[in-house]
């Protein structure tokens, strides 16, 4: 089937998480994403897992798939004159350098824009293209520590904790991503080009929702709260028999429905539980301690039965090996096997969003370094071994 977004044309500069997450996205559903690397090879091909045959990186390999692959020296006369045959016809750019580098290249968007005035340059880095920390380099866990998210995350005693997963490169490349895809629609409207900035640290300060208003609203500064949530209540993880479970009552028909499938109708008298705002103020200890008395008596699949039955919302904690063996998982096609030429079979996660008419999906692994030198600057092999001499690719 014919994919979304077929016949636009990517280079991608970057390196790391939030960039090449972009343009991952953006090559499953149809883009070509000519990846360029440094000659050396962009930082992440040395993260873990690695193979243990072939050394190839599983991080770069799953973020870098659909992708073809080249190397090019920036700060050369001649690389720069091959990147930009490659700007005249591209549709989108994508970097992530740091605030200050691709001035310093001369390729920056006023630059670009010049010889391609309708190209979308996408620009995702740790805090963006203005402001007082610019230039200032950036991981996921600063911006998890600045952006107030590692500050709500863990329980009330516990040190500030950042969240598990890079979630502030992989937000900032879904909406990296989206700017994009919306540039384009507006490209397609009015033939303009524009440039897309997306900060890691926007992205995490995006995600604290009720918490601000907390303190916009009512002057609160919230903290940590363990796995409660400060807007709905009961909502929890419950220690059962075999595990955790999560279960969440999100209204007062839930709440009524709750009680009476665990056997506490007289919580439903109490005053304190009346309404969803009161549950908030007045879940622990009681009510956090009735539920977790009634919980531990059962194991995580008799709890998801009688919570399923009663169309309450609710799941089992799952380890990382359960949660890719799940039936829902696998029907989603969340996983999808990949064959790499050095590294063999690869198993990783699988196209998010399902359109039904042009589906995205993983054609091909992630390139080898400078695998399509040829291919993408139009040259021959012994062009090509000059070059490389030369320290151009």
């Amino acid at each position: 089937m014919k994919k979304a977004l077929e016949g636009i044309k990517v280079i991608d500069l970057t390196s790391a998480l939030n960039g090449p997450f972009c343009t991952m996205i953006l090559a499953d559903y149809g883009a070509e994403v000519l990846k360029i690397e440094p000659v050396n090879g962009e930082q992440c091909r040395t993260w873990g897992p690695l193979d243990e045959e072939s050394g190839e990186s599983g991080f770069f390999c799953y973020v870098n798939r659909n992708k073809k692959g080249a190397t090019l020296n920036l700060k050369s006369e001649k690389g720069k004159e091959l990147f930009f045959k490659l700007v005249k016809d591209a549709d989108v750019l994508v970097e992530n350098y740091k605030g200050g580098v691709t001035e310093r290249l001369g390729i920056d968007y006023e630059t670009v824009r010049k010889i391609n005035p309708t190209i979308i340059y996408a620009s995702g880095s740790g805090f963006g293209q203005y402001g007082p920390l610019k230039t200032r380099p950036c991981y996921d866990v600063v911006a998890q520590a600045m952006g107030g998210m590692a500050e709500l995350t863990g329980f009330p005693d516990s040190i500030p904790t950042k969240v598990g997963p890079s979630i502030a490169d992989h937000v900032a490349g879904i909406y990296l991503a989206v700017g994009v895809l919306t540039a384009l629609v507006h490209r397609e409207r009015t033939g303009e080009g524009q440039q897309v900035d997306v900060a890691m640290l926007d992205t995490i300060f995006s995600l604290l929702e009720n918490s601000l208003v907390k303190y916009t609203m009512g002057g609160y500064i919230p903290t940590r709260n363990g796995n409660i949530d400060p807007s709905i209540s009961p909502f929890d993880l419950f220690e059962c028999k075999d595990g955790f479970i999560a279960i969440g009552v999100g209204n007062d028909r839930l709440f009524d429905t709750f009680c009476h499938t665990i056997g506490h109708t007289e919580l439903l008298e109490d005053p304190r539980y009346a309404t969803n705002d009161l549950r908030c103020q007045n879940y622990q200890p009681d009510l956090q301690n009735v539920i977790r008395d009634w919980s531990k008596d059962y194991t995580k699949g008799e709890i998801e039965k009688i919570m399923d039955e009663a169309g309450i919302p609710c799941g089992p904690v799952l380890n990382v090996k359960e949660a890719i063996e799940h039936p829902q998982i696998q029907a989603r096609d969340m996983m999808v096997h990949c064959e790499h030429p050095t590294a063999g079979d690869l198993y990783f996660q699988g196209c998010v969003m399902k359109l039904s008419e042009t589906p995205g999906s993983v054609d091909f692994p992630s390139p080898l370094l400078g695998q399509h030198n040829q291919e993408i600057f139009g040259i021959t092999a012994e062009e090509e071994e000059k070059l490389k001499a030369e320290g151009v690719l």
